[in-house]
Formats: structure tokens, sequence, C-alpha cells
């Protein structure tokens, strides 16, 4: 896990993006193909070079499952026995998603824009010394 924020935070801004960004990349995911929460996790994992780990994906889908962006697939039965359900993005989802990248790519430009200002560079750098 990431550093804490402050002293009085318990979690970090790793912690904080993750939350905000994993509807999004759930969705994204569902948007190539329906998938199961351990598919997914994987997917993150893999494509992230093992940096994006979520653990508590159920939250998230079932979020979503309730506004109406994800539906419960299908299921299968393993060979273990084990259930795998799978989720699959709705017409509402794709929408949201299509909502949610604008926002995202606005927001990381805006940030970008603001890192990236040289009188702002230069007086961070002057505080740090």
């Amino acid at each position: 896990m990431g550093r804490t924020l402050g002293k009085e935070s318990n979690h970090s801004f790793e912690d904080y993006f993750k939350r905000a960004t994993s509807p999004m990349l759930t969705l994204f995911l569902l948007n190539e193909k329906p998938m199961y929460v351990y598919k997914l996790s994987q997917e993150l994992e893999k494509r992230s070079n093992k940096i994006y780990k979520m653990n508590f994906l159920y939250p998230v889908l079932y979020r979503l499952q309730e506004q109406g962006y994800v539906v419960e697939y299908s299921q299968e039965i393993t060979e273990s026995h084990r259930t795998r359900n799978y989720y699959a993005i709705t017409d509402e989802g794709k929408q949201y998603l299509k909502k949610m990248i604008e926002q995202y790519k606005g927001l990381l430009s805006a940030v970008d824009v603001i890192m990236n200002n040289e009188t702002d560079k230069e007086a961070l750098e002057n505080e740090n010394v």
C-alpha cells in the first residue's frame, strides 16, 4: 500500500485514486467482453504491470449494477463446483463510460497544465529548498 497522505488519514493517494477510477476501469474492461470478478482483477493487474491491484471489485460491480450500468450476464459452474458470475456492460453503461472517460481526460489535462506551469514549478522547488 502507498504512504498515507497525512497523520489523520488512513488512506493513501493511491487508495483514493483507485477508488475514484475503479468504476471507469471496470466498465472499460466489460466494454470489451463480459467477465467475472477474478478475471477483471487479473486484467487490471496485467495491463498495469501489477501496479493497479483491486481486491474489492464486488462493491464496485454491485454499485454499477444498482445504477443500471452493469448486468449479471451469466453463471458458470467451474470444475471445482464454484459459481462464476459474469458481468456485462449495458447500453447505459457504455454511455456513462464515454462520459467518464471524457471527464477523466479533461481532469488529467487540467492537472498536467497546472503541474507543468513553469511559475508553479519554480515556486515548488523554492519551497523544498
